[in-house]
């Protein structure tokens, strides 16, 4: 029985290493990205977000076409804002956004502070994470906008992991 004051086992995995950030990006990585595929993906985004009554927008672009848009109760306008701001982080480093924000905190700043970039037009949050095709590289980006950032990033990825589990064989 655990005691009150002890911190729960699942503490440390609250924030994501660098090196498990990056070997989501090493592991999702998929054969080729269609339009089937990205309504597949944008799909099993919309059935999962409505199991758990996610307020959430789900969004999915390749190669500067939107393929796929959805926008769950709950979620609003401002969402789309957010998704469009961390897709063009993914676009602009080819990694998730997630994953640029936590490189300029390991290196004690913030995007904000340090890119250079207009905050209005990139936001380095999580949700939005690379559609990355084998031999061909960074295609596209899956963004989730309306939860915690954090959360964002990790449905974002668990979708993924479902996607390319059934698909990758």
């Amino acid at each position: 029985m655990q005691h009150p004051q002890t911190t729960p086992r699942t503490a440390p995995e609250l924030t994501p290493s660098l090196e498990e950030l990056e070997a989501q990006e090493r592991r999702l990585v998929f054969r080729q990205f269609t339009h089937d595929d990205a309504w597949a993906l944008g799909s099993l985004l919309v059935e999962l977000a409505r199991e758990r009554q996610a307020p959430v927008a789900v969004d999915i672009h390749r190669a500067g076409q939107q393929l796929f848009h959805a926008a769950l109760p709950g979620s609003t306008p401002d969402n789309d804002a957010w998704i469009a701001r961390k897709r063009r982080v993914v676009e602009r480093y080819g990694s998730a956004s997630y994953l640029v924000g936590a490189r300029f905190r390991a290196k004690g700043t913030t995007f904000e502070e340090s890119s250079r970039l207009d905050p209005d037009v990139y936001a380095a949050h999580g949700g939005s994470f690379p559609i990355t095709v084998e031999g061909v590289g960074v295609i596209g980006a899956v963004t989730v906008s309306g939860l915690p950032q954090l959360q964002d990033h990790r449905f974002v990825v668990e979708a993924l992991e479902k996607f390319l589990g059934g698909s990758a064989d």
